[in-house]
C-alpha cells in the first residue's frame, strides 16, 4: 500500500533524543488524514534491521515524497539502520519556522494553534525526567501505537495549513533551494561527527584548576575576607558593603545586589576584586561547560562527538548547535581558543581545514545599503576598519593609529547592530557627548548606510516585516508599539535581520554546494562543523588542494553577482586552532 503512494508522512519512535545513540522502537506512517499505521521494532538489533529492511525500498524511493516533523532526526536514525531517506522532504517544523521564526515550532504547539487539537504529552508515557524516567521501549505497545500514529497523522494534517502560509509569505523558493537540501547536508555532517582528544582536555582541565585556585586566593587576599565566590549574595555584600564599590542599579526583588556578568563588566576597572571575579568566572565556566563536558559527549559507538545542528531556532536564519553548543566556544579569548586544540583529524591521513568568511556581515551591509564609501573600501581591498577610521577621524589612511582603528572597529559593528551613544560610550570608555559626535561623524561619511537603516525601519513599520536578499522573512509585531523601548528593540531587529539573515543564507548555500561537489567527485574528505561564518573539514591529505579550490569557489560564489568582493580565508592544521 505504501509503495503506491506519492507522499508519505513518516515518523520514528526511539529510546532517546540523540539519534547517534538511540535505538528504534517503531515506525509510523500516515497517507490519509485521520489514519495512521504503526510497525513495532524489536529490541534485538538483528531483528530490528530485518524489520527496517522491509521498508527500505519505500524510504529510499526518490519518487515518494516524505513528510516529517524535524525529519533530520528520522533521517539520521534510518542512516544507522542502513537506510538513506530519499525523495522530496517536507519538514513541518522548518516550514513553520520560515513563516514564524520568532514563535515555537514543536508539533504540539502547531496542532493546538492551527488544528485546535491537543496532543497527548510524551511525559504521560515516559514521565518527566529523573532516574525513574522510562524510554519508549518500556511503554505498553497499545499506548506507543496511539502516540506514534498521532504524530504521523497530525504532521500530515499540518501540511495544507503550512503550504498556504508558505505560499502567502513567498517562502517556497527559500525552502526548496536552501532549507530542504540543507537537511541532508546537516544529517551527513552530524553523522560524521568530529574526533576530540579527551587526553588533551583532561590535561587542560588540570591547568584550569590551578588557575582557578590562584584567582580564588587573589580574590580573598584583595577582599580581606574569605567568602563563597559562587554565591551572588555574598559577592554583592563583599563588593558593595565591605569594599564600598558604588552600586548604580535597583536591587533584586529579594533585596539583593545584582552581580551578574553585565553588571560586573560595567564595573570592571573600579576594583581589582571585580576584575579577578570576572576572570575566576570565565575560567570556571570554560572548565565546566567545555573542558570537562566535551569528553563526556564522545559517542561510545563512534569515538567521535556528534553535535546537533538546529535549523529552526535562531530567528535570524543562523544555525545553532547543541550537545555540544559549538557556536559559543570563545574565540577572542586565549584560554577559550585553547579548547579548539582538542578538535583533531580522524587519523594520520587527514588534516583539519577551516574556511572562514572575512567580515561577511560588513560586506553584506555594504551590498544591501549600496553605500559607496563602504563599497569602495572593500573593492580597493583596504583594511575596512582602518578605512573607516580614516574617514571618521578625518586623517590619511596611512596615519590611522591602532587606537583609532580599534574604535572604528567597535563603531562598525555597534552601529549596524543599532547601538546608541550610551552603549558606544560604555564600550569605548568615552563620554556620551564624544560618542554622539562619533556617531554623527560616522553617518556623515556613510550616508548610504544611514539611508538604508532609515528606509528599512520605515518599510518595517509599514509592512510589519523585513526580508533578506534571498527572501527570508521576519515578522516584527512590536515595530509600531507605543512603548518606545519595545519599538526601538524591534527597529534594531529590523536593521540587523536582513544583514545576519543574508549571511546565514550565504553559508547555507555554500554548505549545500560543497557537500554536493564532494559527493559528485566521490571524495573521502568530509565537512564536520559549521560555526558562525566558518566551515570545518576533515580532509584526506591527497585531496587537500582539490578541496581548497572547491571551498573557495563555492563560498565566494554562494550568492552570485554581488557588487562587494567576498573574501574567504582558509587555514590547515593538525587541530582546529592551528587551522583557524
Amino acid at each position: 500500500m505504501l509503495s503506491q503512494q506519492k507522499t508519505i508522512s513518516f515518523d520514528t519512535e526511539t529510546t532517546g533524543i540523540d539519534a547517534h545513540q538511540a535505538e528504534l522502537v517503531g515506525l509510523s506512517f500516515s497517507v490519509t488524514p485521520g489514519e495512521a499505521y504503526y510497525m513495532p521494532v524489536s529490541a534485538d538489533q538483528d531483528q530490528a534491521r530485518t524489520t527496517v529492511a522491509r521498508f527500505k525500498g519505500i524510504l529510499e524511493n526518490p519518487e515518494i515524497s516524505k513528510i516529517g516533523q524535524n525529519i533530520k532526526y528520522d533521517m539520521a536514525m534510518m542512516k544507522w539502520y542502513g537506510v538513506e531517506l530519499a525523495g522530496h522532504l517536507y519538514d513541518t517544523m522548518i516550514t513553520h519556522y520560515l513563516c514564524e521564526p520568532d514563535l515555537r515550532h514543536k508539533l504540539d504547539y502547531l496542532t493546538e494553534s492551527y488544528l485546535d487539537y491537543k496532543m497527548v504529552p510524551i511525559e504521560d508515557l515516559i514521565g518527566r525526567g529523573g532516574k525513574n524516567q522510562l524510554t519508549m521501549r518500556d511503554v505498553a505497545l497499545e499506548k506507543v501505537k496511539e502516540y506514534a500514529c498521532e504524530d504521523a497523522d497530525l504532521t500530515l494534517q499540518m501540511v495544507p495549513v503550512l503550504k498556504k502560509m508558505m505560499h502567502e509569505n513567498e517562502l517556497d523558493d527559500l525552502y526548496i533551494k536552501i532549507e530542504e537540501p540543507l537537511i541532508r547536508v546537516l544529517c551527513d555532517l552530524e553523522y560524521e561527527g568530529i574526533r576530540i582528544s579527551g587526553d588533551f582536555l583532561n590535561e587542560y582541565s588540570k591547568e584550569l584548576d590551578k588557575i582557578i585556585l590562584e584567582k580564588e586566593q587573589e580574590i580573598y587576599r584583595n577582599a580581606g575576607v574569605k567568602f563563597n565566590i559562587s554565591s551572588p549574595r555574598q559577592v554583592g555584600e563583599v563588593l558593595f558593603d565591605r569594599l564600598k564599590v558604588p552600586y548604580r542599579w535597583k536591587k533584586t526583588s529579594s533585596g539583593q545586589y545584582s552581580t551578574d556578568f553585565d553588571k560586573l563588566t560595567e564595573l570592571a576597572g573600579e576594583h581589582i576584586v571585580i576584575d579577578t571575579i570576572l576572570e575566576y568566572r570565565k575560567f570556571s565556566k570554560l572548565k565546566s561547560t567545555y573542558v570537562d563536558a566535551l569528553p563526556t559527549m564522545i559517542n561510545p559507538r563512534t569515538g567521535r562527538v556528534h553535535s546537533n545542528f538546529n535549523q529552526a531556532r535562531a530567528a535570524t536564519g543562523r544555525l545553532s548547535s547543541e550537545n555540544p553548543n559549538l557556536q559559543n566556544i570563545p574565540i577572542k579569548d586565549e584560554a577559550g581558543r585553547e579548547i579548539r586544540k582538542a578538535f583533531i583529524p580522524r587519523d594520520d591521513d587527514h588534516v583539519i581545514l577551516a574556511a572562514d568568511y572575512s567580515q561577511i556581515e560588513l560586506r553584506i551591509i555594504a551590498e544591501i545599503s549600496n553605500d559607496q564609501s563602504m563599497l569602495d573600501a572593500f573593492i580597493a581591498g583596504n583594511d575596512f576598519h582602518k578605512a573607516t577610521a580614516a574617514k571618521v577621524y578625518s586623517v590619511a589612511y596611512d596615519d590611522v593609529t591602532s587606537e583609532q582603528r580599534r574604535n572604528a572597529k567597535t563603531v562598525n559593528f555597534s552601529i549596524t547592530y543599532g547601538a546608541g551613544a550610551t552603549n558606544l560610550s560604555r564600550q569605548l570608555k568615552i563620554s556620551r557627548k564624544e560618542a554622539t559626535e562619533l556617531i554623527k561623524s560616522y553617518f556623515r561619511e556613510f550616508s548610504g548606510l544611514k539611508n538604508y537603516m532609515d528606509e528599512t525601519v520605515k518599510q518595517a513599520r509599514e509592512f510589519g516585516y523585513v526580508k533578506t536578499l534571498l527572501g527570508r522573512r521576519r515578522n516584527l509585531r512590536d515595530i509600531n508599539s507605543r512603548n518606545s523601548l519595545t519599538a526601538s528593540n524591534a527597529e534594531r531587529v529590523a536593521i540587523n535581520t536582513p544583514i545576519q539573515g543574508t549571511a546565514a543564507d550565504m553559508i547555507k548555500i555554500a554548505m549545500i554546494d560543497i557537500h554536493q561537489t564532494i559527493k559528485e567527485k566521490q571524495l573521502r574528505s568530509r565537512m564536520v562543523l559549521q560555526v558562525h561564518d566558518e566551515l570545518v573539514f576533515d580532509v584526506y591529505k591527497p585531496e587537500l588542494e582539490t578541496l581548497k579550490s572547491i571551498i573557495q569557489d563555492k563560498m565566494k560564489n554562494a550568492i552570485p553577482n554581488l557588487k562587494v568582493p567576498i573574501l574567504v580565508e582558509i587555514g590547515v592544521g593538525n587541530n582546529w586552532l592551528e587551522a583557524h
